[in-house]
């Protein structure tokens, strides 16, 4: 099966094995010349399955993560990489909240819709693409957006990237390149091509210099948006 998507500004063709996919990729369907193009075979859905280590997965489930995979690595070609985090837009600006899985960015991100109500809008709930270029950084809704299917087909300015953690109060600082890095790059995508590797790396450096970094230690109470907000726009 084939499907064209307009995914991150770049026309992307699609070949799968299952129709999975092509349902999962719909609100970026798109008519053009491809830029990319993604084929799949059985030996991409076994890699997946290897990679796997924490359940049995269908096939058709496992072949969405070979697509993203493979398009995430022809990205990064264009400027643009893989970021594993929840990012909010309030006012047309982005908020990239980043945490090991389970820490509650999600949660987080859902109170910030909760206090800005229709100002505010979700660009990505799990794997957003994040694009580097001269006139700043950007980062894109793309289909790969969490369990809850949070995030829409959109681009906005980012504005600040926040360490998230738990805590009983809700407090947050700006945090250096140097003490964020670590946690930045457990949550960049890698491509295992030492080519996609090497200029990744380049772009999560410019990311770094290019916007305001922040840790953010809160409960899940809705003050914490709040604090949050307030503290990435200096009160």
């Amino acid at each position: 099966m084939k499907g064209t998507y307009k995914i991150a500004d770049r026309i992307i063709e699609i070949e799968s094995i299952y129709p999975r996919v092509h349902e999962y990729c719909k609100d970026y369907v798109f008519s053009g010349t491809p830029e990319i193009s993604v084929s799949i075979s059985p030996s991409d859905i076994d890699y997946e399955r290897e990679r796997a280590t924490d359940g049995l997965y269908p096939d058709d489930y496992l072949e969405e993560l070979a697509v993203y995979r493979k398009i995430a690595s022809a990205m990064v070609y264009y400027g643009t990489f893989l970021f594993h985090g929840s990012c909010v837009a309030v006012d047309g600006k982005g908020y990239l909240f980043a945490a090991p899985s389970g820490v509650g960015k999600s949660t987080h991100t859902k109170l910030w819709c909760d206090l800005f109500g229709s100002r505010a809008v979700m660009v990505n709930d799990d794997k957003p693409l994040i694009c580097v270029n001269e006139k700043g950084v950007f980062v894109y809704g793309t289909p790969y957006n969490g369990k809850h299917r949070r995030g829409n087909n959109i681009c906005v300015p980012l504005k600040a990237v926040c360490l998230l953690s738990r805590g009983e109060e809700n407090k947050i600082a700006p945090v250096s390149v140097a003490a964020a890095y670590p946690y930045l790059l457990a949550q960049t995508y890698r491509p295992q091509d030492p080519n996609a590797l090497a200029i990744t790396m380049v772009l999560l450096d410019e990311l770094t210099e290019k916007v305001k970094l922040y840790r953010l230690s809160c409960n899940m109470h809705i003050d914490a948006a709040r604090v949050s907000y307030e503290g990435m726009n200096e009160g």
